[in-house]
């Protein structure tokens, strides 16, 4: 009897473990689900108070407010993100991330791909961090945004403020100035 308890409670540990450890996965997935939809009525519910943003050479803490409008702004340039790779190792949930968009297939002229580790606190995503670029073209994507600054603020003065503008507002003025650039470079 005392053998079928503690099997019972082994196999219910197990079990849990595995459907913790998709649960995060899984909710890892929907995130990026709903960043493809622009869905940021769902986004909240996946995201801490505050979320902590890291790449190579950067770090920033956003309010979940901030990070909302930064969303909003990165939604703008109708972006598709795919989960290449997904896994969890202690309590981190380690991915490779695909991303392209308008801007990104502008200036880097190909999707970019990211190692990124993901963190939660309290059931819910409250760290975000690329630790490599696995597809960046540095130099491609400098040049390109060089040539595009450069060009709006001899034809197009009225809009060149977009590059520092992440809001939704920015992203739309980052679209035309893109639209526009392509048109007289045909």
């Amino acid at each position: 009897m005392q053998k079928s308890i503690i099997l019972l409670f082994f196999i219910t540990t197990i079990v849990f473990s595995c459907k913790q450890r998709n649960s995060k996965i899984e909710f890892v997935k929907k995130y990026y689900e709903t960043l493809n939809n622009s869905d940021f009525s769902n986004v909240t519910s996946l995201l801490s108070d505050s979320i902590l943003s890291k790449e190579v050479n950067y770090k920033m803490m956003f309010s979940q407010e901030d990070y909302l409008k930064l969303l909003k702004w990165d939604s703008t340039f109708s972006p598709e993100y795919r989960v290449i790779e997904i896994s969890e190792e202690d309590e981190i949930i380690r991915t490779k991330i695909s991303q392209k968009d308008k801007r990104i297939l502008f200036l880097n002229e190909e999707p970019i791909i990211t190692n990124q580790i993901i963190r939660f606190n309290n059931g819910k995503i409250s760290n975000i961090e690329i630790v490599k670029y696995v597809v960046f073209n540095d130099s491609i994507f400098i040049s390109n945004r060089f040539k595009l600054l450069n060009w709006v603020g001899i034809n197009h003065p009225e809009i060149k403020d977009f590059i520092n503008d992440q809001t939704e507002k920015g992203g739309l003025k980052y679209i035309k100035a893109i639209e526009l650039y392509q048109e007289a470079n045909k």
